[in-house]
């Protein structure tokens, strides 16, 4: 048996409610009672292969999970796509992330059912694009 030669690593976000407001409704629409995200994040595999505990040895997610609420709740959104965008553009900030998949669902979808959304996988390549347009 032959063992993969690649590592990964990832850190994932699964169901994170977000406090937002998405879409614009007419009388009788269905509107979400909420929004969920899912994030997965590709790190380098030394953040998580740890010779010894620590914080200054891993990534440390809790800036961008606070900035990923702050985004959330900064205004009306129409779509999600553009959320997601703001999302995406925040992880970008952070070097370790080195490849990005993204889902954005809204619940129920109509009659108190289903979820709908959006998903996204962004590579290094789009990452660094991003990274250099920002500088």
């Amino acid at each position: 048996m032959t063992l993969p030669t690649l590592t990964a690593s990832q850190i994932e976000l699964k169901d994170f409610r977000l406090t937002t407001r998405i879409g614009t409704y007419a009388p009788g629409d269905t509107v979400p009672d909420y929004h969920a995200l899912d994030l997965t994040l590709w790190i380098h595999p030394e953040l998580v292969l740890i010779a010894q505990d620590g914080m200054a040895h891993v990534f440390d997610y809790d800036p961008l999970v606070i900035e990923i609420e702050r985004l959330a709740a900064d205004g009306r959104y129409e779509t999600q796509e553009r959320l997601m965008t703001r999302i995406v553009q925040a992880c970008a900030a952070y070097p370790a992330i080195e490849a990005i998949d993204i889902a954005l669902r809204k619940f129920p979808v109509r009659a108190g059912s289903g979820s709908l959304g959006v998903r996204l996988a962004v590579d290094g390549a789009q990452l660094q694009r991003l990274r250099d347009d920002r500088s």
